[in-house]
Formats: C-alpha cells, sequence, structure tokens
C-alpha cells in the first residue's frame, strides 16, 4: 500500500489542482477555494484512522480534539467562570484525543469497513455537517468541502489498490481488493452501522439545492444541473428527513 506521505502529497496535488479550477471557473471564491483544497488533503489520510499507530489516526484525533475543546468553551463561557472553562475545554481535548482514539483504534481494524465508499461517504457528511453546524458556513461551502473530502478519500483508496499491483515482478499482491470496495461484506454489522451514522447525517445535512444553482448557473454538467439528479437528491433528503423527524418523535 501507498506510505503516508504518498497519499497526502498526490490528494494535496490533485485536490489543489481542482480546487484551483473551481477558483478560476468562477465556481469558488479564494478563500473556498482554499478550504476545499485542505479538505481533499484531510480527505486523503481519512481511511488510514483505522491503523492503530498510523500518523492519519493521531491527526484526525487531534483534530477532533480540538473541535471539542472549543465547542466547549463556547457552550460554558457564558455560564461558568473562566477557570472552569478552561479545565472543560482541557478535559474535553484530552478525551476526545486520547481515550475516545484509544477506543477508536481498539474496535477499529485496518482495511476493514472504513477502507471503503461507504465509509468514504460517511466522511463526506460527517465534514457537510460540522462545516454547515459547527463553523457556520453556508451550504454551499459544506457540500464543496464535503465533496472535496470524497475525491481525497477515494484517492487514497485508489492508491493502495495502485500499489497492491507489482508491474516490475508482474504479480498482484494478496492486499489487491481490500480498499477500493463499496463495503466490507465480512463485516455486515459495522457496515449496517454505517449505513445509519450516513442517513442519520444525510438528515442533519442543509439542502445541496444550491449547487444546482450554482451548475445552473455557470452551464456546466447539464446531466446533474438538470431535474433528474439534483431532484432525487432533495427528494431523497426530505425523506430521510421526515423519517428521522418520524423516529426521533416516537421516542
Amino acid at each position: 500500500m501507498a506510505d503516508f506521505r504518498t497519499h497526502t502529497q498526490v490528494a494535496a496535488v490533485l485536490s489543489g489542482g481542482l480546487a484551483g479550477l473551481a477558483l478560476f471557473s468562477g465556481l469558488a471564491s479564494l478563500p473556498e477555494a482554499l478550504f476545499y483544497w485542505a479538505a481533499g488533503t484531510l480527505g486523503g489520510i481519512l481511511p488510514d484512522i483505522d491503523s492503530d499507530s498510523s500518523r492519519a489516526l493521531r491527526i484526525v484525533f487531534r483534530c477532533l480534539g480540538v473541535m471539542a475543546a472549543t465547542l466547549s468553551f463556547i457552550t460554558a463561557m457564558p455560564l461558568w467562570p473562566m477557570s472552569a472553562v478552561l479545565g472543560l475545554s482541557m478535559s474535553a481535548y484530552l478525551l476526545v484525543r486520547y481515550l475516545l482514539c484509544q477506543l477508536f483504534a481498539h474496535f477499529s481494524v485496518h482495511r476493514g469497513v472504513l477502507h471503503s465508499l461507504l465509509a468514504n461517504l460517511l466522511f463526506t457528511l460527517v465534514a457537510v455537517v460540522l462545516a454547515y453546524h459547527l463553523f457556520q458556513l453556508s451550504a454551499k461551502v459544506a457540500w464543496g468541502i464535503g465533496g472535496f473530502v470524497f475525491i481525497g478519500a477515494t484517492i487514497h483508496l485508489l492508491l493502495d489498490e495502485l500499489y497492491s499491483v507489482d508491474l516490475a515482478g508482474m504479480r498482484i499482491k494478496q492486499s489487491f481488493g481490500t480498499a477500493l470496495k463499496l463495503t466490507d461484506w465480512s463485516e455486515p454489522g459495522w457496515s449496517l452501522l454505517l449505513v445509519l451514522q450516513v442517513a442519520a447525517c444525510w438528515w442533519l445535512a442543509p439542502s445541496p439545492q444550491d449547487w444546482q444553482l450554482v451548475l445552473q448557473h455557470h452551464q456546466l454538467w447539464p446531466w446533474a444541473a438538470g431535474s433528474g439528479v439534483m431532484h432525487s437528491l432533495q427528494g431523497l433528503s426530505e425523506w430521510v428527513r421526515q423519517g428521522g423527524t418520524l423516529l426521533m418523535g416516537g421516542f
């Protein structure tokens, strides 16, 4: 499989190229393009968070720890004295960075269900939800960030498959086919959990309608900007939201 540096560099170069294309075509402003580039680069290492000793695991949980600390600080600031707020923020960081990270590493299996297109879809929707609800970015930018996360994560899977083919020795390694897959069918329980998480994140995500307007305005990808694909996505979004509302109301 490709190493950490290769995954990072290839994802950064390809995401940077696509973000630059979005900038010069008018689909994104400079700050938005930078967000997209960073999201694609981060997506390029996300599948490796299922490796217990990987740098990707440490980087991702450091970022999550900072998010947890920031959210704790903002929430507790109006209610508690500063010393208590700082203590809570530090505790939130340590809890996520070390305890939650260790639990995740214990239960995850390298090249298991997180090395799959289903996991990439979950990474995408989590990024959309965080960008929209936590960082208060617009729906358009949130979906753009999510799209670049998916691109980066898929580049990761493709690289792993390419490195499974030994061209010099003209042979295919045993790891071939373990990265680029829909899901890990040998783990049906974890796969079902991912499907439920995807549905929950889709319910929480904003409507992708803004991108329909952008694509129509720039007359790009008419098959996607037309009534078919985007209206199907909107219908699916409303169906999931209504189902989630009924489910939550039942409790």
